[in-house]
């Protein structure tokens, strides 16, 4: 069976990996779940991986097949999988397994405490950038048909569902906490699915990026309802002048010392969401007192999230379909960059180097059944 994969600390080592054939019966107690790959997403996540900044390879192997956004179709289930997953349902798996922390054992393990973690397609796992994979019953999320061509976004939108939940979770402590108005920072493809999220649930929402509008991100912020401001219009103090004040900001820039300017545009009671997950040592003149004192007399939260839990991706599911209703077309309007087959790696390898315009670049591995 054909893969894509990487030797892990070798830079720009992609390739295809011959491996065999997975069975419904590699996993135990008759939970297995046989799913053959149809799309796979790719993202910074990947491109990092291949220039060898991070990733490991399972116990034993001397590489990592890559790829964690997978969408695909059920071929075969074990004779103790419950019967909301039968062959020819669409299905997504999720991202992170149990580690061995308290937080891993009731299923909780995007936010485990151990320092070791395992994820499929980056760290210790192996991923879904191949013709099939088999997977235990209680990590696959079924789709209905009507996501056919759009479900390889769904976990990319867990992330931004992720957060949505846990600031909804925090703020049960106001108990009539009623969100108006959003920012979201960054207008790539967390932030784009952030946005919608936000809309479906009824919020203001003010798109926050680098780039002058118009251009294809800023345009599909439009058609969401949304407001978009560039940084070089105004700052993010002013955006929320003219368009907040701000009950929600989600941060989802890859650039770290917007989250300080965000922390310092929230507003009273409000949560600011840090998504992005930023390396190097940069560093950044903050207003400190001014941040402080407005988080301690204005009870604010700020809260960082990673990965997602399975109820993040059956919520997910619920969203893509009401977006499939709300804004008929517009989730597949991300999928701007198709690469045919795994036999394509050299080409999916050159866009995640030099692509700049794509907002998702995914992998058409197979057809359905």
């Amino acid at each position: 069976m054909k893969t894509i994969a990487i030797y892990p600390g070798k830079p720009h080592s992609m390739h295809l990996e011959e491996i065999p054939m997975p069975k419904v019966t590699d996993i135990p107690h008759g939970r297995g779940v046989l799913v053959k790959v149809l799309r796979v997403g790719v993202d910074g996540t990947d491109k990092e991986i291949n220039a060898a900044e991070y990733g490991n390879a399972p116990e034993g192997e001397t590489f990592l097949i890559t790829g964690h956004e997978n969408f695909g179709q059920v071929v075969e289930v074990g004779p103790n999988v419950p019967d909301t997953i039968k062959p020819g349902n669409y299905v997504v798996a999720t991202v992170r397994r149990p580690g061995y922390s308290i937080y891993d054992q009731i299923g909780l393990q995007d936010m485990t405490t151990d320092d070791v973690y395992y994820e499929r397609g980056i760290n210790l796992r192996h991923g879904y950038l191949s013709e099939y994979y088999v997977e235990d019953a209680a990590y696959i999320v079924p789709l209905p048909g009507i996501l056919r061509e759009v479900g390889v976004l769904l976990e990319p939108l867990t992330i931004a569902e992720k957060g949505l939940n846990q600031a909804y979770e925090i703020q049960r402590r106001l108990k009539v906490w009623q969100p108006r108005r959003a920012a979201v920072i960054g207008a790539g493809t967390v932030g784009l699915l952030a946005t919608l999220a936000m809309r479906l649930h009824g919020l203001e929402v003010t798109c926050y990026s680098r780039r002058l509008p118009p251009y294809r991100n800023s345009d599909l912020i439009t058609e969401l309802g949304a407001h978009y401001i560039s940084s070089k219009q105004a700052t993010l103090t002013e955006a929320s002048t003219m368009h907040g004040p701000f009950d929600i900001i989600f941060e989802a820039s890859g650039f770290s010392p917007l989250a300080f300017q965000a922390a310092e545009a929230l507003g009273k009671n409000g949560v600011l969401v840090l998504s992005s997950v930023t390396g190097g040592e940069k560093t950044a003149e903050v207003n400190a007192d001014k941040i402080n004192q407005g988080f301690v007399l204005g009870n604010k939260v700020m809260v960082g999230t990673v990965n997602a839990s399975l109820a993040d991706f059956v919520s997910g599911v619920n969203d893509q379909v009401k977006a499939e209703a709300v804004y008929p077309g517009w989730l597949n309007k991300l999928l701007t960059t198709r690469i045919d087959g795994l036999e394509s790696f050299a080409e999916l390898q050159r866009h995640l180097i030099e692509d700049k315009e794509a907002i998702k670049v995914y992998v058409e591995v197979a057809q359905g059944m």
